[in-house]
């Protein structure tokens, strides 16, 4: 599977030919982001009534189970811009991320769960160099048994990460990629770059 890019796909706002120069330049920054090859960006539509000026990104998480690919996380990143300001944002630019991906189910009764998974975010967005402020988000963990005839698994557990942060400059590549690490850590990747192994030391795919 190749990574996935936003590069030529469009800016997707709906304002067309009178996008500012500052929302102009973050759009060129996200086109820039590829992410990691299990994890495929799309261009959704954006809110129209919460910004001048919106543009917003999903992505999906999926593994291979057999012939077929599974989802196993999705989320969905949104850049809000006004160029005259926002008093709550505090700025100009808000990125709102969403997440939901089924997690291990030994997570839902710890109680420092919802502390560590919002730590991801604080944590990606410092390592990325995503300066930013006006931070604030839930975490939810939701519990799940199925009964008789309906399809999917006994037992599941879904951890869904809302969160909200104003951007201080328009390098918004670094965002949604602390965003992408965010998703990634929640659907239970190996780190960039590492291959789980088998039990017999090969890689878990069959692949040398």
């Amino acid at each position: 599977m190749e990574p996935s890019s936003l590069a030529g796909a469009g800016h997707g706002d709906r304002t067309g030919d009178a996008v500012p120069e500052e929302f102009r330049a973050a759009l060129e920054a996200l086109s820039a982001v590829t992410a990691r090859p299990e994890i495929t960006l799309e261009h959704i539509p954006a809110p129209q009534r919460l910004a001048p000026h919106a543009h917003a990104v999903g992505a999906l998480v999926t593994e291979s189970d057999g012939d077929e690919e599974v989802e196993v996380a999705s989320g969905r990143f949104i850049v809000l811009h006004d160029p005259a300001g926002h008093e709550a944002w505090a700025g100009t630019t808000r990125c709102v991320g969403y997440l939901s991906a089924a997690t291990d189910g030994h997570m839902v009764d710890d109680a420092m769960f919802s502390e560590v998974a919002w730590s991801w975010l604080t944590d990606a967005l410092d390592a990325a160099g995503a300066t930013h402020h006006a931070i604030g988000g839930t975490v939810t963990r939701t519990a799940s048994t199925r009964f008789g005839e309906l399809a999917g698994p006994e037992h599941s557990v879904d951890v869904e990460i809302r969160a909200s942060w104003t951007a201080e400059d328009p390098r918004l590549d670094r965002h949604l990629t602390a965003w992408l690490e965010v998703l990634g850590t929640a659907a239970g990747l190996p780190p960039p770059g590492v291959r789980l192994l088998g039990p017999s030391g090969t890689p878990a795919d069959g692949t040398l």
